[in-house]
């Protein structure tokens, strides 16, 4: 079986979609009409940019835009280029791109084998554009071309009268209920609350009806601040597919181009203790991956599989053995002045940039008295 090594986090600069769902920010800040996005760099020299040899090992790599991630294109050659290098990929999509899942249907088995479609059902929008039958099928088309899926609701409060009618659809059409995520009001970046009028208590009792483990783990850590040692910016990482920029994660303060010198080893180094969110922004994936090592939490393939009423499972097998590891598994944790030494370069990177800051609203404010 193949060892996970890191985890990949790809953000695909393209906001152009074609729904307009009122919880995205895409639509709060009218992207969606953008123009497609020009990539930096051919698909065969991102596989090489993320080659085996150069992240140590197979990796888990996700596929994610900020519109639909399937509209340009492109973005099948970058998949395939990838999973010729043997890693495992995630995309998130909106299911409704038929042609991008057309050419994913002729890839060779060993290559669906590893490869994962996490479609996002937005119920409103495919009703208004009567686009479920299209969405049903491209699923069922993925799931028969042998790759794994898993179907995710965001649960909103406009769907709370029809949970019991998009359960029955979802059921009839791929076997099992969809999962639901927690959503997140991206306007206060300061305390990322719940995306609901309803209370906390009431919002968990709403949607907890959908059994979902992906529901529970994210509702279980979401509010809580991580004070523990992260080793994200090592074994899980946030790379930009629009400029090659590799981070920590959401809230890193360090980068790195690995797209500038294909040759030059990527410097891999952990969060440590300073993170600086208020609560894990993507804690579904990256604390049940093991970034953090020995925190108590369901693996990745449990908050993503289903079984069906037929037997099988939204997960194939190989995927599924793969998204049952935790990274602690295939690296090695810091030694304790190692540990020391990160939380001490962490900490004067926050002080800087905390100083940088005061800076230039320092600046600003004397320009301003200048000018009156």
């Amino acid at each position: 079986m193949d060892r996970m090594k890191r985890f990949i986090d790809i953000a695909v600069p393209v906001t152009t979609c074609n729904f307009r769902c009122h919880y995205c920010y895409i639509t709060h800040n009218g992207l969606f009409a953008n123009k497609l996005p020009k990539f930096p760099i051919s698909p065969k020299d991102f596989a090489k940019a993320l080659s085996r040899k150069r992240l140590g090992g197979v990796c888990l790599l996700n596929f994610c835009g900020g519109g639909e991630t399937l509209l340009p294109p492109e973005i099948v050659d970058y998949v395939r280029a990838v999973l010729d290098e043997g890693h495992y990929v995630m995309i998130v999509t909106n299911g409704t791109v038929t042609k991008a899942f057309e050419r994913f249907a002729t890839f060779p088995k060993s290559h669906l084998s590893r490869l994962f479609f996490k479609f996002s059902f937005h119920f409103q929008q495919l009703e208004e554009h009567h686009l479920f039958d299209r969405f049903f099928t491209n699923v069922r088309m993925m799931r028969d071309a042998g790759a794994s899926f898993t179907v995710e609701l965001t649960p909103i409060d406009e769907m709370v009268p029809r949970q019991e009618e998009l359960k029955r659809m979802c059921l009839k059409e791929v076997g099992a209920i969809p999962h639901s995520t927690v959503t997140r009001d991206q306007h206060d970046m300061k305390k990322l609350p719940l995306f609901s009028k309803l209370s906390s208590e009431d919002y968990q009792k709403t949607w907890q009806t959908f059994s979902s483990k992906l529901f529970d783990y994210k509702f279980s850590v979401f509010g809580k601040k991580r004070r523990e040692f992260c080793y994200a910016g090592d074994w899980v990482a946030y790379l930009n597919l629009g400029t090659g920029e590799l981070t920590q994660c959401n809230c890193t303060l360090t980068s790195q181009n690995i797209f500038n010198d294909l040759d030059e080893p990527i410097v891999f180094k952990a969060i440590g203790h300073f993170c600086r969110l208020p609560h894990c922004y993507n804690a579904h994936v990256w604390l049940t991956l093991g970034a953090i090592p020995g925190l108590k939490t369901p693996t990745y393939a449990e908050v993503r599989n289903r079984s069906c009423n037929d037997g099988t499972e939204w997960l194939q097998p190989q995927m599924k053995a793969f998204l049952s590891q935790k990274l602690e598994e295939n690296n090695q944790q810091y030694s304790f002045v190692k540990r020391f030494t990160v939380d001490c370069e962490m900490l004067l990177r926050i002080i800087r940039s905390r100083i940088a800051m005061l800076r230039t609203k320092l600046t600003t404010a004397i320009s301003h008295i200048l000018k009156k």
